[in-house]
């Protein structure tokens, strides 16, 4: 692999991915900001970490795209879609994306206007759609797995999977990212890999919640595993299989997603239980929790497909709406479920 691999993205996740990549050859990594793609160019430090010296750093679209076959944006959902139009008149069918964002996507429809009206499958994009609407790429594929940040960062070893229907972007991406820390798996349900990716986000939410009010493991477990069913419940409604959400990257990054106060979207939900106000922790966080944008679409989603999805539906009402935890986890506990397992 002489050929570099592009990394969009500079937040703490772009920081990891650009450190794997390094273990298996050189990298380009695109920093939108001048100073500080200058200052980490310079100092070859990000966010504390170091950064290897076949890794360049370049703020240049250009050089990127001219010099990278392979590109992997890991950038905010919010932000994704400008993302690929910026980046869009350089890119060719010659390039391949790999995306490694964790989210959904309703533009031009804001967030307000998300909540106040209804909104179908037709509004709400997968990252790999967006990639197919504003570019020619068609070789994509999905990064996904849990893969905690700080726990690669600190060479930590864990799976991820790369999902894509083509096995050439499957292969490449082991290639890329295969290491003694980092082991990839390969899945052709690229919508089963976005949705569950997404949407454990929610139930993190929900977990973290429990723990900020002083809650145990029974009950915490109970919140993952039914949180599973319902997300097994939207990806059937948009196409994904659901064995999908039983491997690497459906339920094992639920649970690490779940349970761990590394994940942004468990932290704010005890922050949520312990008194502070959305907006106070919105404000306050250096990093995007992609599961209040989510929680918004979902809700939508929710009645678009007439799918039952208590926790979902609950957790709205909680975030949202400041709805009293312990009523929310009374009416949970009392929710009328006919199967424990309804989805095989």
């Amino acid at each position: 692999m002489q050929q570099p691999a592009g990394v969009i993205g500079s937040g703490k996740f772009g920081t990891t991915i650009a450190r794997l990549l390094s273990l298996n050859g050189p990298v380009i990594w695109y920093i939108r900001k001048e100073e500080a793609a200058k200052k980490i160019a310079e100092e070859r430090t990000h966010l504390g970490y170091h950064i290897p010296e076949n890794i360049t750093i370049t703020n240049d679209l250009i050089h990127l795209t001219t010099s990278c076959q392979v590109l992997i944006p890991v950038v905010p959902s919010q932000y994704f879609r400008v993302t690929i139009q910026q980046i869009n008149p350089y890119l060719t069918p010659a390039h391949i994306i790999i995306h490694g964002t964790k989210g959904l996507d309703t533009s031009p429809l804001s967030d307000e206007e998300i909540m106040t009206r209804r909104i179908s499958r037709q509004d709400v994009h997968t990252m790999s759609e967006i990639i197919t609407q504003e570019t020619v790429v068609r070789r994509i594929g999905c990064l996904s797995g849990p893969n905690l940040a700080v726990e690669i960062l600190e060479q930590q070893p864990t799976a991820t999977v790369i999902a894509s229907e083509f096995d050439e972007v499957i292969q490449i991406g082991e290639k890329w990212l295969n290491s003694r820390i980092f082991y990839v798996f390969g899945s052709y349900d690229l919508i089963g890999a976005e949705i569950a990716g997404s949407l454990k986000n929610i139930i993190a939410i929900g977990s973290g919640v429990l723990m900020g009010k002083g809650y145990g493991r029974n009950i915490q477990a109970m919140l993952i595993t039914r949180g599973l069913r319902e997300m097994i419940s939207f990806g059937k409604a948009m196409g994904a299989q659901p064995a999908s959400f039983l491997g690497t990257s459906g339920l094992g990054d639920l649970i690490a997603t779940a349970t761990s106060p590394l994940s942004r979207n468990y932290s704010l939900g005890q922050r949520l239980a312990e008194g502070e106000s959305l907006s106070e922790i919105l404000e306050t966080s250096k990093e995007t929790a992609e599961g209040v944008r989510t929680l918004r679409i979902a809700q939508q989603l929710a009645k678009f497909y007439k799918i039952h999805v208590p926790i979902t539906e609950t957790l709205y009402k909680v975030v949202f709406e400041e709805q009293d935890i312990d009523k929310s986890l009374e009416y949970l506990m009392r929710y009328p479920y006919t199967k424990d397992v309804d989805f095989v």
